[in-house]
């Protein structure tokens, strides 16, 4: 996956608590056996006004003027802002998958739901857990501020806006952060270690050599 060091953005406020991951990506778009494609459909039922199916044009559907995604001075953004309980429902992977081939590399909320919290950060997109107050406070100036950006630097475990506004640290487990900054995933990190598997299967079919029969 993508590593992520560091990152700017513009911010966009999702003023919603408990958007569950069938609000992310509807279950109708669960179908497809690949892992692109997902991100026109993210927020599908409240980005448009009809009804999206699998496969649709979704350039030719009529949008909802009042979504935010949908305002002009929210075009291009890359981190989102959202309330508590982030993620909540099914543990669909589709959902990250999503947000971030729409463009979101960070995710700002005062909690998430542990699944979808760990499948973010296995699909390189950085949820960070800030206090209500500071949410808050983010949600106001947004909404005052067009244009506003945040700097995301994760080694550091820091969050401040571009124009010397707002400044905080944010926790994240020291194995989550190695995984996110060197872009290592379940399947990179196994693979680092392909030697040593592969030593292993050799000395065990050694000992156990009826099994070349079964395999």
């Amino acid at each position: 996956m993508e590593k992520f060091t560091q990152h700017t953005g513009l911010v966009v406020p999702l003023d919603r608590a408990n958007v569950d991951t069938d609000a992310i990506l509807p279950k109708q778009f669960l179908t497809a056996i690949h892992r692109t494609g997902f991100g026109p459909n993210l927020f599908d039922q409240w980005r448009y006004l009809d009804t999206g199916v699998p496969g649709q044009d979704n350039s030719r559907r009529p949008l909802n003027p009042d979504f935010v995604l949908n305002e002009a001075r929210y075009q291009g953004a890359s981190i989102l802002l959202a309330r508590a309980n982030f993620g909540c429902g099914s543990s669909r992977e589709h959902a990250p998958w999503a947000l971030g081939q729409y463009g979101f590399r960070v995710i700002i909320a005062p909690s998430f739901a542990d699944i979808f919290f760990n499948n973010c950060c296995k699909n390189g997109l950085l949820p960070i857990v800030l206090g209500e107050a500071q949410v808050h406070y983010l949600f106001k100036v947004v909404g005052a501020e067009p244009g506003f950006r945040l700097e995301v630097d994760l080694a550091r475990q820091r969050v401040a806006a571009t124009d010397g506004s707002f400044a905080c640290s944010f926790f994240i487990s020291a194995f989550t952060k190695y995984c996110l900054l060197n872009g290592f995933d379940d399947i990179s990190l196994t693979l680092r270690r392909a030697d040593a598997i592969r030593r292993f299967e050799e000395r065990h079919l050694t000992k156990n050599p009826w099994l070349a029969n079964v395999m």
